[in-house]
């Protein structure tokens, strides 16, 4: 039998094993990972988005149905009870369409079916959102308004909601946001930006509060208090440093907004609004301007953030100001609704031309109590 040639190996060759497979640290899997993820995601809010759409849509089309069956008397109410019932027995596993869910889809469409524009935004919001919008806001312009904030702000149904409890219609109706002239002229889109009052009540500040104790709970909410100022406020820094010359100083607040490309600067007073404030709040828009601003951005703006003011008070400051600046209010509790709507009623019969032909008399503001720091 022919022996096999004996194979030398040698020792270095025995030891040359195959190279392990790739590992990832744990910061770039993450990293790698997470692209995969957006991509689930993005593609699942492109679902939920289509299927809304569908959905609202499809409500739209029955509410017309029935709206201009009821209208032409062709049917009368008993005949939604039948259509109820005709559903419920022929499809038995769809919800959704009862007696109440029907005649609400008809309201749905009487509501918006004469407005092109708000008729556009009716399929970008949720169905949740046009039920309590069309159950909590009398007003066709009430209703247009949370229409148009829900979509632009990107609400979820519990701040949508919250907005309602806080009369934020009523609010921006009674006090528009008063800026300084030149603000209009920099940023001209800050006038539906900015507010000319701010409800904070998730802070859950007692009524003697300090400063330190507003600050403290802006923080510890910041994500509220962004939803509050508007989705395109990007949080940069708390008591910002800003050095002039030998000294230090902070800033209470920075943002930045990307809408109008500027940073802003946000100052806290727990009382009322003096003249004086505006010129340590102009001194850090000009640091932030000469020594913060990147050359690509916009010229920074300011908002002061007070406990009360005195609307005199505020125009005479800003009316030769020359800084891009504006002054708020900010509130620790839900405002009285009712007081509010009643404020809300008067407004629009004075707005309305009077019987006799007459223009009405403008109502004279009573001047506001002073509160002492």
């Amino acid at each position: 039998m022919k022996k096999k040639p004996l194979k030398i190996v040698s020792p270095a060759a025995s030891q040359i094993v195959a190279p392990p497979a790739r590992q990832l640290s744990q910061a770039a899997d993450e990293s790698a990972f997470a692209e995969v993820l957006h991509l689930i995601q993005a593609a699942r809010q492109r679902a939920y988005q289509a299927v809304n759409t569908e959905l609202v849509s499809l409500y739209w089309q029955i509410g017309e149905h029935i709206s201009r069956k009821l209208e032409s008397a062709e049917w009368g109410d008993g005949v939604v009870d039948q259509l109820a019932r005709f559903l419920a027995r022929t499809q038995p596993g769809l919800t959704g369409f009862t007696r109440a869910s029907l005649f609400r889809m008809r309201q749905f469409y009487d509501c918006y079916s004469g407005n092109e524009i708000v008729s556009a935004l009716l399929t970008q919001l949720p169905w949740t959102h046009h039920l309590m919008i069309m159950g909590r806001c009398k007003r066709l312009e009430e209703r247009e308004f949370y229409i148009r904030m829900a979509h632009q702000e990107g609400w979820r149904s519990r701040e949508l909601q919250r907005q309602i409890q806080g009369c934020l219609f009523e609010r921006a109706v009674l006090n528009p946001p008063k800026v300084a002239a030149v603000l209009r002229q920099i940023h001209p889109e800050a006038v539906n930006v900015l507010k000319d009052n701010y409800l904070l009540e998730f802070l859950e500040l007692p009524q003697n509060h300090s400063e330190a104790d507003l600050h403290g709970g802006l923080l510890r909410n910041l994500g509220r208090f962004i939803s509050e100022l508007g989705r395109d406020f990007c949080f940069v820094g708390s008591e910002y440093p800003i050095q002039v010359g030998g000294q230090d100083f902070a800033l209470d607040l920075l943002f930045f907004h990307r809408g109008m490309n500027c940073l802003v600067a946000i100052e806290l007073k727990v009382r009322e609004f003096r003249p004086e404030d505006l010129g340590k709040l102009n001194f850090y828009l000009e640091a932030l301007d000469r020594d913060y601003r990147k050359p690509h951005e916009n010229p920074a703006i300011g908002l002061l953030l007070c406990a009360t003011k005195d609307s005199e008070v505020v125009e005479y400051a800003l009316s030769r100001s020359l800084s891009p600046a504006m002054i708020a209010e900010y509130e620790t509790q839900l405002p009285d609704k009712k007081l509010l709507r009643a404020k809300l009623h008067e407004f629009y019969q004075l707005l309305a031309p009077a019987e006799d032909g007459k223009a009405p008399t403008p109502r004279v503001q009573p001047k506001r109590k002073t509160k002492k720091s």
